[in-house]
């Protein structure tokens, strides 16, 4: 009950790549970086159980950004040929790579830190992949016929990749599409279905994140023009409770979203985001016991897991780590008030 986990992420350190950043570049090169990526993929993992994490991840070590990480692998992605286009319905820009032509993925992406995770782990594993609708709001396109038909092709690799990551050990996989509280009458017309392509015919559990993105300023600003109340979660949750994904992530720790939300997912194990990723301020286990507290009054606390309100990749690791025994600290409260 109340299992702890992680929305996936996790700061780099500094002897594998940049500190403090988002797409931080890598301080190293060739085979010692290979290297240096599963050394910390190793790290990471054990760090997070002796933080008291029960559900851990590979926190994204190998990984310079968790939509692009994927792309590396995949041919007609062109990461010479970039445009600066705007992402998340023009919330911010960036130099994005273009697809040219088909897509197919070259090998398995993330097979390697895959296994040098389930190796690490003596508990649950979780392994992220980005989702189809975000990852083509992250993309410039010049060959499919329109977003649609492109996201459903990336759908199809996603799955060739989440049944190989089943197939190492891992216990759940994670789509992440914060572009679900951007585009909210897409999210039924067929951001669903792509999730369903993309978790066709795996036994472990499949996860979907959807939070209000990471703690940078250009999605802090953008939190300041979404009101007194975030009801984003309002319009795509029903439609996801209907849906073959067995879980979802979301955001609630220091943000304005009703809490009363939740209730709508009235089949669905819910990740409670109790540790605000956009502050560096640690939460005691207390506030963090709050938290879930407050779900429990819509939502039994069988289906909760205490998790992050969304990645940690550009946080000081310190703070980082240091907020994950709050979160297991704060969980263990809750529990032995139930025990």
């Amino acid at each position: 009950m109340l299992e702890t986990t992680l929305a996936g992420s996790l700061p780099k350190p500094s002897w594998l790549a940049q500190p403090g950043v988002l797409w931080a570049p890598w301080t190293l090169a060739g085979a010692p970086l290979h290297e240096a990526k599963l050394d910390a993929t190793t790290l990471s993992v054990t760090a997070q159980e002796r933080c008291g994490i029960d559900i851990v991840s590979d926190g994204e070590q190998a990984r310079q950004h968790f939509v692009h990480g994927f792309l590396a692998e995949v041919d007609g992605v062109d990461f010479a040929r970039k445009k600066r286009i705007g992402i998340r319905n023009n919330r911010y820009e960036a130099d994005c790579p273009t697809v040219v032509g088909p897509l197919k993925r070259r090998r398995p992406v993330h097979a390697e830190e895959a296994r040098a995770a389930r190796a690490a782990a003596t508990r649950k594993l979780k392994f992220t992949l980005p989702g189809p609708m975000t990852i083509v709001d992250t993309l410039a396109n010049e060959h499919y016929a329109d977003k649609v038909e492109m996201a459903f092709a990336f759908a199809a690799l996603l799955n060739e990749e989440a049944r190989e990551l089943e197939q190492i050990g891992v216990d759940v996989v994670q789509f992440d599409e914060p572009a679900f509280n951007v585009y909210m009458d897409e999210v039924p017309e067929w951001g669903i279905e792509a999730l369903h392509r993309a978790a066709a015919g795996l036994r472990c559990r499949t996860a979907v994140h959807i939070c209000y993105g990471y703690g940078i300023e250009a999605n802090i600003k953008w939190k300041t023009t979404l009101g007194d109340q975030w009801r984003q979660y309002e319009r795509t949750f029903p439609h996801l409770d209907r849906s073959r994904i067995d879980q979802v992530s979301l955001e609630c720790a220091n943000a304005k979203v009703p809490l009363e939300l939740i209730a709508l997912l009235k089949t669905k194990t819910v990740l409670v985001g109790a540790i605000d990723v956009a502050s560096d301020t640690v939460e005691t286990p207390e506030q963090v016991a709050a938290t879930i507290r407050a779900a429990m009054k819509h939502l039994d606390a069988e289906r909760i897991q205490p998790c992050t309100n969304c990645g940690m990749a550009p946080m000081a690791r310190d703070t980082a780590y240091a907020k994950l025994r709050a979160l297991a600290a704060g969980a263990a409260i809750v529990r032995k008030e139930l025990s």
